[in-house]
Order: structure tokens, then C-alpha cells, then sequence
């Protein structure tokens, strides 16, 4: 991501309210323009927007922890020189969460093109939400507006947050397939996705690199549900074999 220019938008509001802040900084580069100047991930207004959007979701559930700031620098790997100015940035976001639609809406209109790339933002909010080891309910409906904003329905949603969130129908959800799917259908839906989120197919389509720490851990996650499913059928199985034997 383009983070040089940051410390030019940073620079223009000193001793501004954040709100005042995070408008000028759109106002005065003019960012709402880049929208329609390919490739969308790579603008200021992109930067920006996830980087805002991340601090806000960090605060949704009334406190943002410094472990979770540390989990959006992992996953957007900021370069050494730009860290402070986008740590300023972040801290300015991340006093309450007021505006945040707005800038999942910028997202949603920078990627509308790339619904793969959108998919890979919720991931990597989800996975700044989950690195205190708690998905707080504020975050979750937080989570959940800014996946109807994308644009991605309640199943693709469930679908993401299952790969963070282990609740007990899990499995199932992560593959975002039916308890009832046969076993030649969950064999044709496990290779689907693990070929749509393979490292090298990523590469293929541009999808950034720091998008792809959230998307291997997906990966991870779908591996696991397949390999759940399958010990669960495998066992059904034997306690059925016995008790009919």
C-alpha cells in the first residue's frame, strides 16, 4: 500500500478535532477521486480508509487494545520509515467509532470490482477483532454491518467469521456448506476452496501480499473444518457399524 503520502496527509491537520482531521485528509488530497484510477488497493484513499476503519473497529467494543494495534501492523506489514505516521493516523480513528460506514463505503467503492479483495478486508478485521482472543458482541455487529456494506451476504459473511470465531457449528460454517452435504459434494466444495484461496492463485489475481497472512489463516481454517468433518463422519460411522454388528 502507497503509506509515503500519509505523512503529507498527517502533516495538513495538526490541532484539528479527529473528525475535522479525518475529513481534511479526504478534503484536501482530494481522495474520493482515486476511485476510479486502477488498481484501487494501491490508492491514499484505500491506505486510508482500511487503516480508519480498523482503528474504528478496534474501538467498537469501548476499548482498542494495543494488541489489536499490533495485529493491523502485522497483517498490513507498514514499513519501518511510515510507521508513525500511520500509528498518528490510527490513533486518530481509533478515539470512537462515529463515521465508520463511511469508510467501509469508500472500501466497498474502491474494490467494487474486486469482490475478492473485499472478502479479504473482512478477513483481515476479523482477524485484528480475534488477536485479544475475544470477539466482543459490539465488534461482531460491527463486523456484520460492514459485511452488508461490502455487499457479501449472510452465509459469506458466517462463512469469514467462522474461520476466527469457533463456535460449536463451525465445521460447516467455514466450508459454508449444509450439516446434511453429501461426502462427493464436500469433497467438490473442500478442493473449491482451497484452490480459490491458494497462495499462488492469490498472486495470479493481484491480491495484495499483506492481504494474505488473514487469507493463509482461512486456509488454515478450512483445512481444519474438512479434516473435523471427516474424523466426525468417520466416527458416526464406527458407532453406527457397532451398533448394528
Amino acid at each position: 500500500m502507497p503509506w509515503k503520502p500519509i505523512s503529507n496527509a498527517v502533516g495538513l491537520v495538526k490541532g484539528r478535532s479527529l473528525r475535522d482531521t479525518l475529513a481534511a485528509v479526504w478534503s484536501a488530497l482530494g481522495l474520493d477521486r482515486f476511485a476510479e484510477r486502477p488498481p484501487a488497493h494501491r490508492t491514499i484513499a484505500f491506505t486510508i480508509a482500511v487503516t480508519t476503519l480498523a482503528a474504528k473497529m478496534a474501538k467498537a467494543d469501548g476499548v482498542a487494545l494495543p494488541v489489536e494495534e499490533r495485529a493491523f501492523e502485522e497483517v498490513f506489514e507498514i514499513p519501518p520509515e511510515e510507521a508513525k505516521n500511520v500509528r498518528r493516523l490510527y490513533d486518530l480513528a481509533k478515539q470512537d467509532v462515529a463515521g465508520f460506514e463511511a469508510h467501509a463505503g469508500k472500501i466497498a467503492r474502491l474494490l467494487k470490482d474486486e469482490p475478492e479483495l473485499l472478502a479479504a478486508v473482512l478477513e483481515c478485521l476479523f482477524h485484528i477483532a480475534a488477536a485479544d482472543g475475544i470477539l466482543h458482541p459490539a465488534e461482531d455487529r460491527f463486523l456484520e454491518r460492514v459485511a452488508e456494506i461490502f455487499g457479501l451476504d449472510r452465509r459469506e459473511f458466517l462463512s469469514v467469521r467462522a474461520s476466527f470465531i469457533h463456535d460449536p457449528e463451525s465445521p460447516y460454517a467455514v466450508l459454508d456448506v449444509r450439516p446434511d452435504i453429501s461426502d462427493a459434494e464436500l469433497k467438490v466444495r473442500y478442493r473449491t476452496l482451497v484452490r480459490e484461496h491458494h497462495p499462488d492463485r492469490l498472486a495470479a489475481n493481484g491480491v495484495p501480499h499483506e492481504f494474505r497472512a488473514a487469507a493463509d489463516r482461512r486456509l488454515a481454517a478450512i483445512n481444519a473444518a474438512h479434516e473435523a468433518i471427516l474424523k466426525e463422519r468417520a466416527a458416526a460411522r464406527e458407532d453406527c457399524e457397532e451398533r448394528c454388528s
